[in-house]
C-alpha cells in the first residue's frame, strides 16, 4: 500500500466522523467468531469495510467484513468482524492496515482472536488457548520497508508480544472465582504459516518439535504491527481441528463448525476479560 500514513489517516477520519465513542480497546474476530459483535448494544455503529477509504475487502467465508463500534459494559470498543490474510493476495501493509487505523483512533489495547489447528495432543477441537508467544514461520514482517517514526521504534522488541498483564487478566477471568462456572483456558505457543493450504503431516511434526502448540494463517502480522504502535496485545485461539488426534481431513467447514460450537464459551470469556480491563 502506497503512503500508508496518509491512507490510514483518511480512513481513521472517516470512521471517527461516524462513531460516538473514542475506542481504547480493539478486537479482531477470527473465522466463525463474529457473534461477539452482537454484544455491542450501547452507542452501536456499524461501518462496512467497503465504505472505508483504502480499507481492504475480506474474501473469506466466516468473515462479515464490517467495523462495529460502541460500548460493552463501560468499555469503548472497536471490533473487526473479519480480518485480511496474506494468502488472499494482500501485502502485509494491507493485512495490518486496520491496526494502523486503530492506532490513529487511539486504541491502546488489542484483543486478537483466531481459529487455529491444534498441534499438541492436549489441545482438542473447541478448546480455547491463551497465546503466550508466537513463532513466525513465514519469516515476513509488516515492518519491512521505509520506517515511519510516528508508528514507533524501528526495531521493536517482541520479548513480550502478548502482554503478561492482559494474560493474567484472562486467566483470572477464566478461573471462575467471581462466577459460577470455570472456563477451561489452555495456554500455548501459536505458529504462523501463510497458507491457504493446510499443513502436511511432516510440517505438523516439525511444528511440534520446534515448540508450537497450535498453527494458523493470521494474527502474527497484526501483533507485530500493534506492538510497534505501542499497543498491549492479548491473543486467544479457538482450536478447531487437530491433525495429531484425528484422521479426518481438515477443512474450512470443520473450522467454522467447531468455532461456532465454541462461540458461546468464547464470548463469555471475552466478556469477563473486558469487564476486568
Amino acid at each position: 500500500m502506497q503512503d500508508i500514513l496518509s491512507c490510514a489517516s483518511e480512513a481513521s477520519r472517516y470512521i471517527s466522523e461516524r462513531i460516538s465513542v473514542s475506542p481504547k480497546i480493539g478486537i479482531i474476530l477470527g473465522s466463525g467468531l463474529g457473534k461477539l459483535a452482537d454484544e455491542v448494544k450501547s452507542q452501536r455503529e456499524e461501518i462496512s469495510y467497503a465504505d472505508i477509504p483504502h480499507f481492504p475487502k475480506s474474501t473469506v467465508e466466516g468473515h462479515s467484513g464490517r467495523i462495529i463500534t460502541g460500548k460493552i459494559y463501560d468499555k469503548e470498543v472497536i471490533i473487526m468482524q473479519g480480518r485480511f490474510h496474506y494468502y488472499e493476495g494482500y501485502d502485509l501493509s494491507d493485512v495490518t492496515f486496520p491496526i494502523v487505523v486503530f492506532g490513529l483512533l487511539g486504541v491502546s489495547e488489542l484483543i486478537v482472536t483466531n481459529a487455529a489447528g491444534g498441534i499438541t495432543k492436549r489441545l482438542l477441537p473447541t478448546d480455547l488457548m491463551l497465546i503466550t508467544d508466537h513463532i513466525n514461520f513465514a519469516n515476513i514482517s509488516p515492518l519491512r520497508g521505509p520506517h515511519i517514526e510516528l508508528f514507533g521504534e524501528r526495531f521493536p522488541s517482541m520479548s513480550e508480544a502478548y502482554s503478561l498483564r492482559l494474560r493474567n487478566i484472562a486467566k483470572e477471568a477464566s478461573s471462575g472465582k467471581e462466577y459460577d462456572t470455570k472456563i477451561d483456558l489452555k495456554e500455548g505457543i501459536y505458529a504462523y504459516m501463510t497458507g491457504p493450504q493446510y499443513e502436511t503431516p511432516a510440517e505438523v511434526k516439525m511444528l511440534e518439535i520446534l515448540g508450537a502448540d497450535a498453527v494458523g494463517m493470521s494474527t502474527v502480522p497484526e501483533v507485530i504491527m500493534a506492538r510497534q504502535l505501542g499497543m498491549d496485545v492479548l491473543g486467544i485461539s479457538c482450536i478447531t481441528n487437530n491433525s495429531n488426534v484425528s484422521v479426518k481431513e481438515p477443512s474450512h467447514e470443520e473450522v467454522i463448525e467447531n468455532a461456532d460450537k465454541a462461540s458461546d464459551m468464547f464470548i463469555q470469556l471475552i466478556m469477563r476479560i473486558l469487564r476486568k480491563m
